[in-house]
């Protein structure tokens, strides 16, 4: 974790490497390290509040390749993994709920041919479900708009545990 003072001091590739596990789409991060320096932890949200808004559509399909599956942990020892499973914690590990998300899963990459993308984090497993059965409904432009707010909220609440 960084201190507001110590990302404006870093250099920028040691800025951009610790914002990239937020959101690897390069012109967010560009901008993010290219407005330092900072007054404080809100200064770094507003502008990446902003940043790569809107996002275009490659750019949110390579986001969304970092994404795993709801109610599956992410793999492996990056960062990205370790706040993605802590992203997904509250989401239970029964059976039922775990056959439940698999199928609105399925449900969901069938209809828009991409991962159902939702913060988790501070969302119970029936919270998520219910989520994932309403977007279910929507029409892709609808989805696209929801997805990109969705991945704009992960990317916040990352970047306010890496920059503190």
């Amino acid at each position: 974790m960084f201190s507001v003072t110590q990302f404006n001091e870093a250099d920028s590739a040691d800025a951009a490497a610790a914002v990239r596990p937020c959101l690897d789409i390069d012109r967010w991060v560009d901008a993010i390290v290219e407005k330092r320096p900072y007054a404080d932890i809100q200064a770094v949200m507003e502008v990446a509040q902003q940043a790569a808004d809107p996002f275009t559509d490659d750019e949110l399909a390579a986001a969304l390749r970092h994404h795993p599956r709801i109610g599956e942990r992410a793999a492996g020892a990056t960062t990205e993994a370790g706040l993605s499973r802590a992203e997904q914690a509250g989401v239970s590990d029964d059976a039922d709920v775990a056959r439940r998300l698999a199928d609105g899963n399925r449900a969901y990459e069938e209809r828009f041919g991409h991962v159902f993308l939702i913060r988790a984090a501070g969302r119970s497993s029936e919270e998520i479900l219910a989520a994932l059965e309403q977007r279910l409904t929507n029409s892709a432009d609808t989805e696209k708009l929801i997805m990109a707010d969705q991945l704009r909220q992960i990317a916040l609440l990352r970047l306010q545990g890496v920059i503190g």
